[in-house]
């Protein structure tokens, strides 16, 4: 079966010398038109108490001067991301968190940042023979109307930059680079018809229940230990806005990101080594909310400063398209009631879940682990959606889910400062 995926290749710039200041000027007008667009947001905001859609915003500031200092397609994309941010923004405060602040104007001093600038198909040209990207200037900064920036770049060896859609120059804080966009074509098949459940937490980011009867656990510990080492670091500074807490907050991003792409990277070869064809992930939308009134639900300070950092969204998202890669659907379940249900028996009951680890069904008396329990519940439930019987052969007592093993995350050898690390197999077993 052949599907349509996203790369993104990072390249290189050969002619930075020649290419810098070009860039720079671009880099700053769109900082300028950012920040243009922030005020214009904040001033619609006092008179109407609303933020504006990206739409509505784009049209508004076309006929503004500093528009034409980009390529349309780019000056749309600034605006369409400053909007974005403030909805983001906004649904933070709305599920309580108050610790969210709102995108701030772009500026250090009296220089303006270089800003991430975005090509569409308008924008940019590429010459594959050659290795080069044309990317264009904005009407406000051409010398005459062929003028353009032609970037000599350079990817890894293993790489072939085809089907462009969308360059982007990013400056890394040392010189220009770019992110270029292809769309490919890629062969997959299903590795098997096995299905598998993920249960996602806190403590324990991640169990997953697979239909061969074992069982998994990632636990969340790393995601802890960053959280609290960089509240700490951060509370040390001058000031939350200095330098240093920037760059703080901006390693602590980097790390979160690296270790969800660890575990669903971890999760997608599990599957495919063992011939899952098929994994639900338990729907977690509406968590953050209390049932009946819709207002923010209270977690007490730890559940909430937890909560509010759990990326179950882009979890999904992630381990979407990796398993879409490997030829593995992903499907969205209902998590209603799988914590309290048990797996065993079916006896549905609040008291059962005993403690966070641990549930004990009163009906049948089963001991089992209880994130392992809800991950088995989502993954019956994939099957009673596809009607699949189940192999009677199969050891499906509740020994494994009451010890499923664990998979840690090891950090490299630089310790609590190094971000890169990788999941290792463990042959202990969490106790319930």
């Amino acid at each position: 079966m052949a599907i349509q995926v996203t790369r993104t290749y990072v390249a290189s710039i050969q002619n930075q010398q020649q290419v810098k200041s070009d860039l720079d000027s671009l880099g700053f007008a769109a900082s300028k038109l950012w920040n243009i667009a922030r005020w214009t947001v904040e001033r619609i905001w006092s008179e109407t108490g609303t933020i504006p859609e990206g739409g509505p915003l784009k049209a508004y500031l076309k006929n503004h001067e500093r528009y034409a200092d980009l390529n349309s397609q780019s000056s749309q994309r600034v605006i369409e991301e400053l909007a974005e941010a403030f909805h983001g923004w906004y649904a933070k405060r709305r599920n309580g968190d108050d610790r969210a602040n709102p995108p701030k104007y772009r500026k250090h001093g009296d220089k303006h940042p270089r800003s991430t600038v975005t090509f569409k198909e308008d924008g940019f040209k590429h010459d594959p023979h050659n290795n080069r990207i044309r990317l264009s200037k904005g009407r406000n900064l051409k010398e005459h109307w062929s003028d353009f920036i032609l970037c000599e770049i350079n990817t890894r060896p293993d790489v072939t930059v085809e089907n462009v859609c969308q360059v982007r120059a990013v400056w890394n804080g040392d010189e220009w680079e770019l992110h270029i966009v292809c769309k490919l074509e890629i062969e997959t098949q299903s590795p098997g018809n096995e299905t598998a459940g993920i249960d996602l937490g806190i403590s324990n980011f991640a169990a997953i229940a697979y239909s061969t009867g074992d069982h998994k656990l990632y636990p969340g510990n790393a995601l802890k230990t960053d959280e609290r080492y960089f509240a700490k670091e951060i509370a040390k500074c001058n000031s939350s806005r200095s330098n240093k807490a920037l760059r703080l907050r901006r390693k602590r991003s980097e790390r979160r990101s690296h270790f969800l792409h660890a575990v669903t990277r971890h999760i997608v070869s599990e599957c495919v080594e063992r011939g899952v064809g098929t994994i639900a992930v338990g729907n977690l939308e509406g968590i953050r909310e209390d049932d009946e009134t819709g207002e923010a639900r209270n977690w007490g300070d730890r559940g909430n400063e937890g909560l509010h950092g759990w990326a179950f969204d882009r979890f999904t998202n992630l381990l979407t398209y990796k398993a879409k890669a490997e030829g593995i659907a992903t499907v969205v379940v209902s998590e209603r009631n799988t914590s309290k249900t048990c797996s065993c028996c079916g006896q549905k009951r609040d008291a059962n879940r005993v403690e966070r680890g641990l549930y004990v069904c009163r009906g049948c008396g089963r001991v089992m682990n209880a994130d392992s329990n809800g991950a088995e519940n989502i993954r019956c439930r994939l099957d009673q959606a596809e009607k699949v019987t189940l192999n009677p052969e199969l050891d499906r007592s509740s020994g494994r889910v009451a010890h499923p093993a664990v998979n840690l995350f090891r950090r490299g050898k630089h310790g609590p400062s190094s971000g890169q690390g990788t999941f290792v197999d463990q042959t202990s077993i969490c106790k319930p």
